[in-house]
């Protein structure tokens, strides 16, 4: 558990998210921006990659490849407050060190580290930064100021009745059913 004192006094008791589930959520999201990417290169090339200009396709491929890998998800980290796909699934939301929600420079820095840390070495920088980290923080996280939280907790255990020695032998002669209607009305 994370504790974070807000600057009304009260503290909050946040559990960052563990390595494997951010590792998990990173998985699904990095599946499903391929995914888009894939489908949107093939739209490409099945409509316009004909009638254009050898270097026009050229740069319009880079567009298209820095939407799909910094521009949305950015853009969903900072609309949706810290989710992604992966994150929903996951229970996770990436929140400020002070427990408040990402706004766009947060998402910016992140989304522009995870081009370095998550494609270009795939995933391995960010492994070995979050691996030998207290909050599972990538190098995007540290950057930005930023971790994972878990948002679905279990709820605790209810405690189990205990049964005070002193009365265990009246227990186990009580008779705890149903009073009879004479007895209840009385």
């Amino acid at each position: 558990m994370s504790s974070i004192v807000t600057g009304e006094a009260v503290v909050l008791e946040l559990r960052p998210a563990s390595f494997a589930a951010r590792a998990l959520s990173s998985i699904i999201d990095v599946f499903a921006q391929l995914l888009l990417l894939l489908a949107l290169l093939v739209l490409f090339a099945q409509t316009l990659s004909e009638s254009l200009d050898p270097a026009l396709g050229r740069a319009l491929i880079l567009g298209i490849v820095v939407l799909v890998l910094v521009v949305v998800p950015v853009a969903v980290e900072t609309l949706s407050r810290g989710k992604s796909l992966g994150r929903l699934a996951m229970g996770l939301r990436i929140v400020r060190d002070d427990g408040g929600a990402v706004r766009f420079r947060h998402a910016f820095i992140r989304g522009m580290a995870a081009v370095l840390e998550i494609y270009l070495t795939a995933g391995s920088l960010a492994f070995v930064v979050a691996l030998f980290n207290e909050k599972s923080k990538r190098l995007g996280d540290l950057m930005a100021g930023t971790y994972a939280l878990r948002e679905r907790v279990g709820a605790p255990a209810p405690a189990p009745a205990v049964m005070p020695p002193a009365l265990r032998g009246w227990a186990g002669l009580a008779d705890i059913g149903r009073l009879p209607d004479a007895l209840d009305r009385r």
